[in-house]
């Protein structure tokens, strides 16, 4: 895909052309379908299951025992759990970023580490979240247009920000199942599973590591 000028992943590509698989909507044009058939959840009730996965997650990375958060989370990829955790967090910390300083929203966005010394320990990673979800909530209660309407700048094109939270939220559930089946692979039971109720509406993959 590099020869195509595409640099991340994932991206579908077709007589020479590419287009970002961010959003299901362009894919099921780009390969001649008429539309996806996926209907987005309303901004407040994708701002509701954020928020309760987010505080799902807490709960999770406060059950794994300090020691073990430099493991690998899965075997084949090169992430530790005490990464993977904080990266569930640091999703919206990007998301803020694009949303009310236009910061373009890039795939590595997400992806910055903690600084050095900090997030060592569940405790630490939860009060990370703690922030963070405090930072959104105020969002949220500040944000005029809360159809979200509003154009967002990312490495895909400049969608509308309901589109962006739609992908926040489902990102961070995604890594938020993740989280359990760590902690089931711990021998730990997850406090407060998440349900099948809390995840309903959001395009997540089928797999738990996809």
């Amino acid at each position: 895909m590099l020869s195509l000028g595409a640099q991340s992943v994932p991206v579908l590509s077709k007589d020479g052309q590419f287009i970002f698989c961010q959003n299901m909507e362009d894919v099921a044009e780009f390969v001649g379908l008429q539309g996806s058939g996926h209907s987005p959840l309303p901004p407040e009730a994708l701002l509701d299951k954020w928020i309760t996965v987010l505080r799902a997650s807490q709960r999770y990375v406060r059950q794994i025992p300090n020691p073990r958060l430099t493991e690998r989370a899965i075997e084949n990829r090169d992430r530790s759990i005490r990464l993977l955790s904080h990266h569930i967090f640091r999703i919206g910390e990007a998301f803020l970023e694009t949303a009310l300083e236009d910061v373009e929203y890039r795939t590595n966005n997400a992806n910055v580490p903690p600084a050095d010394g900090s997030c060592l320990t569940g405790v630490e990673i939860a009060s990370y979240g703690d922030g963070i979800i405090e930072r959104i909530e105020n969002w949220w209660a500040q944000l005029e247009d809360k159809s979200c309407r509003q154009k967002v700048r990312t490495f895909y094109g400049t969608p509308p920000m309901h589109q962006l939270l739609e992908r926040s939220t489902w990102h961070s559930a995604q890594h938020a199942r993740q989280m359990i089946a760590v902690l089931e692979r711990l021998g730990i039971e997850p406090d407060n599973r998440l349900t099948a109720e809390d995840l309903a509406g959001l395009p997540l993959p089928e797999g738990v590591w996809e």
